[in-house]
């Protein structure tokens, strides 16, 4: 087991299993299935993606760089979680961009029955290390573990 230590930016506690991707999250092109065409597992339909086109998002412990693409970022964000369609948690190893940070900020404050703990500043060690189905492990104050 290894542990990182990241910045809050959604507070929140989960376990779930890991879903990396090694290149940015374009979050329209990504959740856009699951937004328009009822994918209750938001298979990422991101085909620029090879990590994780294809792979089902909803109750992952996605773990990305950042995310790219879009003004609408934000907002997608937010109306996936609306839907019940989004990660268990967001976890970056770089600073979150503004868009990604505001989408899950709202979805934080007004999507009562919804919790997606966000963690950024996680470190470039973060994603060289962790691998696709780790068990991953949100706590209080961004210590994120992984084994």
């Amino acid at each position: 087991m290894k542990t990182f230590q990241g910045r809050v930016v959604t507070p929140g506690t989960v376990s779930a299993k890991a879903l990396v991707s090694h290149g940015g999250l374009n979050t329209l092109a990504s959740f856009q299935n699951a937004l328009q065409f009822g994918d209750k597992e938001a298979k990422c339909g991101d085909q620029n993606n090879p990590d994780l086109y294809g792979k089902p998002m909803v109750g992952t412990a996605l773990c990305l760089p950042q995310t790219i693409g879009s003004t609408t970022g934000g907002l997608v964000l937010y109306c996936a979680a609306a839907m019940g369609r989004q990660p268990a948690c967001m976890l970056f190893s770089k600073p979150i961009d503004s868009l990604a940070a505001a989408g899950a900020i709202l979805a934080d404050v007004w999507v009562d029955s919804v919790t997606m703990p966000v963690v950024d500043s996680l470190g470039d060690e973060f994603l060289e290390y962790v691998k696709d189905g780790m068990n991953i492990t949100v706590k209080d104050g961004g210590i994120v573990e992984v084994e």
